[in-house]
């Protein structure tokens, strides 16, 4: 195989949907030349340790084909407005259909049981869950049963229902500096945006100031490791890569191998998502965490579950089948702003409390911000700052 690894496989694989595309630029891939225990290794000697020479960053003249990659990096004009407008905005599918809804059900309509039925009704459809449409429903019908309601009493009741449950989850993904590399394994199924979240948390990390290295864990999928080696040269950061089909646990060994001896802050390690294979798949992470403890028994330091809003009640079962795999300690919910099942963030709060790290709603690097409770609430209700 070539030396120039990453250059060979982009110019043979096509990119996935979900994900910034491919660039003629190589990136940079930091040497794997120390094999790893007997425990990662490849039985298969076809697929032994590649050997990667670290790379010159890209050249200053990116090629077309990169274009779209730097419209993803570069701040877009939307990424100007602050914060919660940005929210606001992505979230206005998710906040229209429940806004709509309630205009509908309590258009000169007094609060009872009819009323309270179609409202419990909207808050499951809206994919808020059983469990919240109950409490919002009865905190209603405990203090305005068979009164009139304005609609704008209904949207501050849930956002105030919202905010509650998601509070005590706001959690931030800290890097503990102390930690040489604090490993992050992200795990989640293949579309979720997995791979351009790695890829925009190692673009915040390297400005705040950290040495960070990528590790392309999910070597089933060519268009990962790919897209993981894009990211990697945009973002200055070191790309750990095998061939297709090599010993995830191998590159995660090497990764963190090299990182500790480089002294890296931040290690991401990028996994593989084929959950249509529960056995196969809690196998191999297994395996990755067990080299990785091999290095550091403290790690991995956190294990993030990205999912995807787009896709509604599936993230619930996505959650509950990689909570059993994988022990995830917090979440990343993408795509808010595609989507008019925002809400589902609600629904996987009630049923797991874990703690939700970062919520996405572009495609913009600033688009990828801390998880806000009582923001995510209002914007979900439509109610403005």
């Amino acid at each position: 195989m070539s030396n120039n690894f990453f250059s060979g496989l982009f110019g043979k694989k096509k990119k996935p949907a979900d994900d910034p595309p491919p660039s003629a630029v190589d990136a940079r891939a930091a040497d794997g030349s120390q094999k790893a225990p007997e425990d990662a290794a490849d039985a298969n000697p076809a697929r032994e340790m590649q050997h990667h020479q670290e790379q010159e960053p890209p050249p200053p003249e990116a090629p077309a084909s990169a274009a779209a990659f730097d419209a993803v990096t570069e701040t877009a004009p939307e990424a100007k407005k602050n914060w919660f407008s940005r929210l606001t905005h992505g979230l206005s599918k998710s906040s229209d259909k429940l806004t709509d809804g309630v205009s509908s059900i309590f258009n000169k309509r007094r609060l009872n049981d009819e009323t309270l039925e179609e409202l419990h009704d909207l808050l499951i459809t809206a994919d808020l869950g059983v469990a919240a449409a109950e409490r919002i429903t009865d905190a209603l019908a405990q203090d305005k049963f068979d009164k009139e309601i304005s609609d704008e009493e209904i949207y501050a009741a849930l956002a105030g229902e919202v905010a509650e449950t998601l509070a005590p989850l706001e959690k931030p993904l800290t890097i503990d500096r102390e930690k040489k590399p604090h490993i992050i394994l992200m795990i989640g199924v293949n579309g979720a945006g997995k791979t351009t979240t790695i890829g925009k948390l190692a673009q915040k990390y390297k400005d705040d100031g950290l040495n960070v290295m990528l590790a392309a864990g999910d070597t089933f999928r060519a268009a990962a490791i790919e897209q993981l080696g894009v990211w990697g040269a945009r973002t200055g950061a070191p790309v750990i890569a095998r061939d297709v089909g090599a010993d995830a646990a191998g590159v995660a060994f090497d990764a963190v191998k090299e990182a500790q001896s480089g002294g890296k802050d931040v290690l991401i390690i990028d996994t593989a998502g084929r959950l249509q294979n529960k056995t196969v798949l809690m196998e191999e992470l297994a395996k990755v965490v067990r080299v990785i403890k091999k290095l550091d028994e403290t790690a991995p330091h956190d294990v993030v579950l990205v999912l995807d809003a787009t896709v509604g009640q599936n993230a619930v079962s996505q959650a509950q089948a990689f909570s059993e795999i994988a022990g995830v300690t917090g979440i990343v919910m993408t795509k808010l702003d595609g989507t008019a099942r925002g809400g589902v963030l609600v629904a996987i709060a009630d049923k797991f409390a874990l703690p939700i790290h970062y919520v996405g709603v572009g495609e913009s690097v600033d688009d990828l911000q801390p998880f806000n409770a009582e923001g995510f609430a209002r914007a979900l209700a439509g109610i403005s700052e």
